[in-house]
């Protein structure tokens, strides 16, 4: 099944069993986003990539340029464990790994969550590849991805008990938009997406046809 699709199923029974009303301020957020052009602000195919050190599930410090000195790097912006849109994304990289690593690259996952909360995340879920901490959604914030969560929807998020400051470490309310990219060895961003409405993800196969392209 491609990943849209079990996203769409997300999307489908998530609106079977919760009111209209209380799906209005992820809808209005959506919408808000959309409005604010933050997806034609991202950082672009052809720039080169921020580089980046952040501590992976055990603490170790992991660094892009590292990791490129190995061939092509995909990154992934995640929000956090408590959306399931986003572990959907991540158990799909997961089952794709194995033919990542046949083309060469390697796959870093970064969400603004604590060490302890993606320790979580992969305790539940193992996944073969880091899942790092970006705290203050920082490195997210250099790929012009972050935005601060507006006080109705921290409402909105408080009612249905996801404790974005206790998950992140912090009172900032800093969320990336979910987002991949590819970077070539050299820096160059190769592929880039990220959708203002959460519910959207690249196909993983549309990804690795990029990094195909650096073969």
């Amino acid at each position: 099944m491609k990943l849209q699709d079990q996203l769409d199923g997300i999307t489908e029974q998530t609106r079977r069993l919760v009111q209209p009303e209380r799906l209005e301020p992820s809808e209005r957020l959506v919408a808000e986003l959309f409005s604010s052009g933050i997806e034609q602000q991202i950082l672009p195919v052809g720039s080169i990539a921020p580089e980046f050190s952040l501590p992976d599930t055990a603490g170790r410090i992991v660094r892009s340029a590292d990791l490129l000195a190995l061939g092509p790097l995909i990154v992934n912006f995640f929000r956090g464990r408590w959306c399931p849109y986003c572990m959907a994304e991540l158990a799909a990289w997961r089952d794709v790994y194995r033919e990542l690593r046949a083309r060469g690259a390697l796959l870093v996952a970064i969400s603004p969550q604590t060490k302890h909360q993606n320790d979580l995340l992969r305790q539940q879920h193992p996944m073969p590849f880091p899942v790092l901490s970006d705290a203050g959604s920082t490195i997210a914030e250099n790929f012009r991805l972050a935005y601060t969560v507006p006080l109705y929807h921290q409402k909105h998020y408080r009612g249905i008990l996801v404790n974005i400051p206790f998950m992140n470490g912090d009172a900032s309310w800093r969320l990336p938009l979910p987002a991949t990219y590819v970077i070539r060895p050299d820096g160059a961003i190769a592929f880039a997406s990220a959708y203002a409405d959460f519910r959207v993800r690249p196909e993983p196969d549309e990804v690795l046809a990029a990094c195909d392209k650096l073969q």
